[in-house]
């Protein structure tokens, strides 16, 4: 009984003494589905695997997703792989935005983007969706598209009528040479946004 109470008071003052400016919540965006992996369209998740790995955090399937934690310079960073496929990541990021009570300046969604070069990365506080299905959901479950994200570019080589065979394939063998480099990048860009800010890291890692 008494370790019980100890228990309930040890994790109130772990709670209380978490500044909200501290905490955070990444998204990497993608499908979860076997037949997805290693296809362009996943750089999100990918992103968030190397975070996870990096910091020595173990993955758990919970509500609308995959999720884990990591601790960061005195930043707890909550990380998110969501389960509901692409075109409903909203309904994800909202759920846990809400659990842990990050707020939208605080929350950095990883995703892929067409219009930049393979290797470019690009951090944005907003924006339009671009065409983009995933960003499209979030801002409409969040009802404003100002909330941060990181764009990694996948390139555009592809030919006409093919964008949709071209995002959903897999990474080809001259990618393959240099996606972790453009991995290791991104990651650094979100850990930077979580402790020198948007302004500064736009400036560092914008290309």
């Amino acid at each position: 009984m008494l370790n019980f109470l100890r228990n309930i008071f040890a994790k109130k003052e772990v709670t209380e003494i978490i500044d909200p400016k501290m905490k955070f919540l990444f998204i990497g965006l993608g499908n979860m589905h076997p037949d997805y992996d290693d296809t362009r369209h996943n750089i999100g998740f990918e992103v968030v695997d190397v975070l996870a790995k990096g910091n020595g955090a173990k993955w758990k399937n919970d509500t609308l997703g995959d999720v884990a934690e990591i601790k960061h310079k005195g930043r707890y960073i909550h990380l998110l792989k969501p389960s509901t496929y692409m075109n409903r990541s909203g309904k994800a990021v909202n759920y846990w935005m809400t659990k842990h009570k990050v707020k939208v300046e605080n929350v950095l969604v990883i995703v892929d983007d067409l219009n930049l070069d393979f290797g470019k990365i690009r951090l944005r506080t907003k924006g339009a969706a671009g065409g983009h299905n995933g960003l499209k959901d979030i801002e409409q479950v969040l009802g404003t598209s100002k909330y941060p994200r990181l764009k990694v570019g996948i390139g555009d080589d592809f030919k006409k009528g093919r964008q949709v065979d071209f995002v959903l394939g897999k990474w080809d063998k001259k990618e393959l040479e240099g996606l972790m480099d453009v991995l290791n990048d991104s990651a650094a860009a979100c850990l930077s946004f979580a402790t020198i800010g948007a302004s500064h890291t736009m400036n560092q890692f914008n290309k």
